[in-house]
């Protein structure tokens, strides 16, 4: 175990600055980080932010930088230019004894050192690792699913769904032409709908240069469990999404489960069976499992409990908020309703606990968070869309452009709002990029050739097992 360096005092005599340790650098810990470096004065605090990744991943725009409306690099925001006050420390948290002000940190350079982790010691904590993707044990599932909570996640599967068309186009087997051209989403919220609207309107773009695959040829389904999908919009739009999804001849299978997806097959639990070989995976998240290696109370959906300040209920000095935090809603009319773990809470959250962590630490009273949900938008594809906003209700262009100036808004700094609305006006003008970079995730694979070490053939992604 290595002791991380840290300051508690500039000189003698003057008094020790508090040290902040923010784990997680998703939506709660960037703007946190960022409203505190904007807050504390010179010398009061130094504040450190673990991350796994060097960037915060706006997970709104995943959709289109799948479809390829934005660039990849313009969904998510560096970490180091926007907190150039806080120190960013690249690595997982494995532990955190708050018992002892302790994090032990596996860093990227830990493995490579051979000295053991990083322990970081803190005073006040914010714990914000957020979520990952909830599965369960379905058959085949962890061989042949694909996730989409991260960029690179997104670009992937943008690149497989091109790449089954390129087989589809090339075989002369008709059964792995069908399986191809068969995609399966399962999952009915807002990561899944707008992933499969928005891929299946690229995808029906793309026929056009294929002379042989047309839309028509492709299957595009969504399986969700419940009755509904888009519980968010409300049961109306709810329904009119279904009735457009439809209409586009997608596939929509409500009440339904995936039972299977063992050797490419996805069984669903009505007894359907469809060859294929994409599988996405969208069915909910659940919190980081850092949580379960804390000493922190946790509710029985193993979420931290909190109160409306946003403080770790019965704990001094530690914080959370997001994903990761049962926050009581304070505005909602029944006792013992949380705050819904979405982006519209965490982002406003954030802001109130590092006004009310400054406070704490000059002794000031600290604020409830109270914040009435404004309502939700969703894109299905290209100008097409849903939104209800404030009680009001509306669908296709409007939504979609509802959908666009909201978040637009919402993505932080001002150089990549530049940034996303040019690529926008760009791919208004011309018409869309449709290729597949594959390649890139196996970078070495050309110069393995060269080297005698790969046999030649064509380079493929996801060529994990079950994703060749």
């Amino acid at each position: 175990m290595v002791k991380a360096a840290n300051s508690r005092g500039a000189a003698p005599g003057t008094p020790p600055r508090a040290r902040i340790l923010i784990v997680g650098g998703g939506y709660v810990g960037m703007y946190t980080a960022l409203r505190l470096q904007r807050k504390l004065r010179a010398g009061e605090a130094e504040v450190t932010v673990v991350t796994p990744e060097p960037y915060m991943t706006y997970q709104p725009f995943l959709p289109e930088a799948a479809a390829g409306s934005i660039s990849p690099r313009h969904v998510v925001v560096p970490l180091r230019r926007v907190l150039d006050k806080c120190r960013i420390v690249i690595g997982e948290a494995e532990r955190i004894d708050h018992a002892k002000r302790t994090a032990t940190v596996n860093t990227l350079a830990t493995e490579e050192e051979g000295s053991g982790a990083l322990e970081l010691e803190y005073d006040e904590l914010v714990l914000a690792p957020g979520s990952v993707s909830r599965t369960l044990p379905i058959p085949g599932l962890a061989d042949y699913g694909i996730g989409f909570k991260t960029v690179e996640e997104a670009i992937g599967l943008r690149n497989h769904v091109i790449e089954q068309m390129d087989i589809a186009s090339s075989t002369r087997d008709p059964d792995i032409r069908s399986a191809a051209l068969t995609f399966v989403f399962v999952g009915g919220g807002y990561a899944g709908v707008e992933a499969l609207g928005e891929l299946e309107d690229m995808a029906r773009y793309a026929t056009r240069y294929y002379h042989n695959v047309k839309p028509e040829d492709m299957k595009w389904i969504l399986v969700e469990a419940s009755d509904h999908i888009l519980p968010e919009v409300g049961p109306e739009l709810g329904k009119y999404t279904v009735s457009e999804l439809r209409r586009r001849n997608i596939d929509v299978r409500l009440e339904t489960r995936l039972d299977s997806c063992e050797n490419r097959v996805a069984v669903l639990s009505d007894g359907t069976r469809f060859p294929t070989r994409t599988v996405v995976w969208t069915a909910g998240v659940k919190p980081h499992p850092v949580l379960a290696a804390t000493d922190l109370p946790r509710n029985e959906r193993g979420r931290l409990v909190c109160t409306a300040f946003l403080t770790v209920d019965g704990v001094e000095h530690a914080w959370a908020a997001g994903d990761a935090a049962a926050v009581p809603d304070i505005t909602a009319g029944e006792p013992g309703r949380d705050c819904a773990p979405n982006a519209q809470h965490a982002v406003r959250q954030a802001k109130a606990l590092a006004e009310n962590l400054v406070a704490s630490l000059r002794g000031e009273l600290l604020t409830e968070y109270a914040h009435k949900y404004a309502g939700s938008v969703a894109s299905l594809g290209l100008h097409k869309g849903v939104a209800h906003v404030y009680g009001r209700k509306l669908k296709r262009y409007p939504a979609w452009l509802m959908h666009r100036v909201y978040h637009l808004s919402r993505v932080p700094t001002f150089n990549r709002k530049m940034r996303v609305l040019a690529e926008w006006t760009l791919a208004g003008l011309f018409k869309r990029e449709i290729v597949s970079l594959g390649s890139l995730e196996h970078p070495r694979a050309e110069f393995e050739l060269a080297a005698g070490k790969r046999q030649h053939g064509p380079r493929t992604h996801l060529q994990k097992p079950g994703h060749g």
